[in-house]
């Protein structure tokens, strides 16, 4: 059982709208956080402080930047089942925040354990068949009003196993907070 992970979250002023939704639509919306994952699974929490001191190197040259979440979209698993997200811009710079971590932490994005390629999003619900996909996306497009916020950090959470299963925040590494370079896979 994937018990840790390595995310974004968004700041809590703009988790009211994220949250309605995920309320409605979301089955895991007690056990997560709203949240744009950058590794699942990751580490044991035994290895959080390693990770933690790997990506403060990693990320002391990185800036803070502005994402948006304005476009609706859908991850199809087949049969009919259909995760909804919220697709952050600019997904270039998630994309070279993931390249960044996953290079200063050792982990090959080929790993076994990560079954589909980075792709940056915000889960919001599962929804089942073609009908409930189109009429719960053509609704959500409708009422949503784009949400900008600030990305000052990752944060290391990890989670025990049911019943107690809420996932919690270990550790935050802030970006640009150390002197000194990383050397290796840019960012």
């Amino acid at each position: 059982m994937y018990t840790s992970a390595i995310v974004i979250i968004p700041p809590e002023e703009v988790w009211p709208p994220i949250q309605a939704i995920r309320v409605k639509y979301d089955e895991k919306v007690r056990r997560w956080m709203p949240h744009i994952t950058l590794v699942y699974p990751f580490w044991p929490r035994e290895k959080f402080a390693d990770a933690a001191n790997v990506l403060r190197m990693a990320l002391c040259e990185t800036r803070p930047f502005f994402l948006t979440l304005k476009e609706f979209n859908v991850f199809d698993h087949g049969g009919g089942k259909y995760t909804m997200w919220l697709a952050p811009e600019p997904a270039e710079r998630l994309m070279r925040l993931h390249t960044t971590v996953l290079c200063a932490l050792g982990i090959r994005a080929e790993e076994p354990s990560f079954r589909f390629p980075f792709r940056p999003h915000l889960s919001v619900g599962q929804i089942r068949g073609d009908g409930q996909r189109n009429s719960v996306l053509a609704k959500l497009v409708e009422q949503w009003k784009p949400l900008h916020f600030a990305v000052r950090d990752v944060a290391l959470i990890w989670r025990n196993e049911p019943p107690d299963d809420v996932f919690r925040i270990a550790e935050r590494i802030p970006f640009g907070q150390m002197q000194g370079t990383f050397e290796g896979c840019g960012g």
